[in-house]
């Protein structure tokens, strides 16, 4: 008898909390997917009128959903550039050219957040530079240093699959040359 009143309450019990069971959130195949992102970079400097460069990076990186789960894509591109440090240094070298780190994040309604670092040098010009040491007179000995010129940016902004954007523009103080940093990105997957 005690055994049919507990199969009986049991049989009851599942029957009242069915639909809370049945109700749960099914997992969402979506939700923990991904996208593969092609981004396209580009960097144009110009100084006055005259295009000096256009840099162009192509790469690819995926996109997820949830924060710092969504890895870091680096591109790294330059040379180590040899600069006389003085008498007793000698040569020590300085890595110029461009690195990118970039990342996608996927929104609800379909379109990407994309957070782009990128980190460019350059080197430029011989510039006179007096010995160092050297009395502030006319007849100090001057020898030709090349300047190492540097544009940084942090930026995230939100994309639509084939948006371009063009995301930065900066102009150096002293020479003038305007870069420009223009993305596209495209959904691959």
């Amino acid at each position: 008898m005690r055994i049919a009143r507990f199969a009986l309450a049991a049989l009851a019990g599942s029957i009242l909390f069915a639909p809370h069971l049945l109700a749960q959130e099914k997992p969402n195949p979506d939700r923990n997917s991904f996208a593969i992102l092609k981004l396209q970079v580009n960097i144009s400097e110009q100084e006055g009128e005259k295009k000096v460069a256009n840099l162009p990076y192509t790469f690819f990186l995926h996109a997820g959903e949830g924060g710092a789960s969504s890895p870091w894509t680096k591109v790294r591109m330059g040379s180590r550039v040899p600069v006389y440090v003085g008498k007793d240094g000698g040569m020590q070298y300085i890595d110029v050219g461009t690195n990118i780190d970039a990342r996608g994040l996927g929104t609800p309604d379909g379109r990407f957040d994309v957070s782009l670092n990128l980190e460019r040098s350059w080197v430029e010009g011989d510039v006179l530079v007096r010995a160092v040491g050297a009395a502030g007179g006319s007849e100090s000995p001057q020898y030709k240093e090349p300047i190492i010129r540097q544009f940084k940016t942090e930026l995230t902004f939100t994309m639509r699959d084939g948006q371009t954007v063009q995301s930065a523009q900066a102009t150096d103080p002293l020479s003038g040359r305007v870069l420009t940093v223009t993305v596209t990105m495209n959904v691959v997957k």
